[in-house]
């Protein structure tokens, strides 16, 4: 039986590489947007980060997540996250 490959993604913020499952994306959509990619299937601009309110922190006192998707992202976007992580 063929075993199945595993897709591996790069946490921008840890720069560990881990799983995609373990990981969320972050996405500037086209029209400029910043948004939450919970199915990892939008188009985009995307950023992975690792499912942890410490790592969210770091991204959000450091600017990370601004600098990889090129844009402003508004303290509403780190709130959307940070209840996706608490579930």
């Amino acid at each position: 039986m063929k075993v199945k490959k595993i897709p591996m993604r790069t946490c921008v913020v840890t720069k560990e590489n881990l799983p995609k499952k373990e990981l969320l994306r972050i996405v500037r959509t086209p029209s400029g947007t910043v948004e939450v990619d919970e199915s990892g299937k939008k188009n985009g601009r995307g950023a992975y980060i690792k499912k942890d309110l410490e790592t969210l922190e770091i991204a959000k006192n450091k600017k990370i997540l601004e600098k990889k998707l090129e844009c402003k992202i508004e303290d509403s976007v780190y709130e959307e996250i940070k209840k996706i992580l608490e579930k």
